[in-house]
């Protein structure tokens, strides 16, 4: 069986320059060389784009729907259009890993609280390795906790199902 990396709705629209997400420049460049290694090695990768409905900062079509510069895909990577923060639900993204003979996956991207979190744990559900990049996701900080903190938790929370690394340090 075989590693994938899948990046999670790096988008205009969750990166806009008036409302920066917490170290959002060094976290898309984490992901820019996580895709520079995978592409190296031959590693499948699967980017995932969030579709929010008509009127969303990601809509369909809309500027903030376009994946962002750094990590654009190239000829071959699929780009899975997801509208729930599962990139599995309603989506072929488990067949389509299934088909490539993935049992492993490496997890980045926006947002932590949302999409990473719940794809997490619905590819655990569905029985893949999954190593979340510890430090190439990130958030936005909210009323409640900055999103310092709301990384912090869910690394500490999504650590024991799935295994978690610095960008640097995963080699597929």
């Amino acid at each position: 069986m075989a590693a994938a990396l899948v990046v999670i709705d790096v988008q205009q629209g969750l990166l806009p320059p008036s409302r920066p997400a917490y170290r959002g420049t060094e976290v898309v460049a984490r992901i820019a060389a996580l895709l520079v290694r995978a592409r190296a090695r031959r590693v499948p990768i699967f980017h995932v784009q969030h579709d929010g409905g008509p009127g969303h900062v990601l809509a369909r079509g809309s500027a903030g729907w376009a994946l962002h510069d750094a990590v654009r895909p190239i000829a071959g990577e699929p780009v899975i259009e997801k509208r729930h923060c599962s990139a599995f639900q309603d989506t072929d993204l488990h067949e389509r890993l299934v088909r490539a003979g993935i049992d492993k996956i490496v997890i980045a991207g926006l947002q932590t609280e949302y999409c990473v979190d719940t794809t997490c744990r619905a590819a655990s559900a569905l029985g893949f390795r999954i190593t979340l990049a510890a430090d190439a996701h990130t958030t936005f900080d909210t009323s409640v906790l900055s999103a310092a903190q709301i990384i912090a938790h869910h690394n500490h929370t999504l650590d024991g199902f799935v295994a978690l690394a610095a960008a640097a340090e995963i080699d597929f």
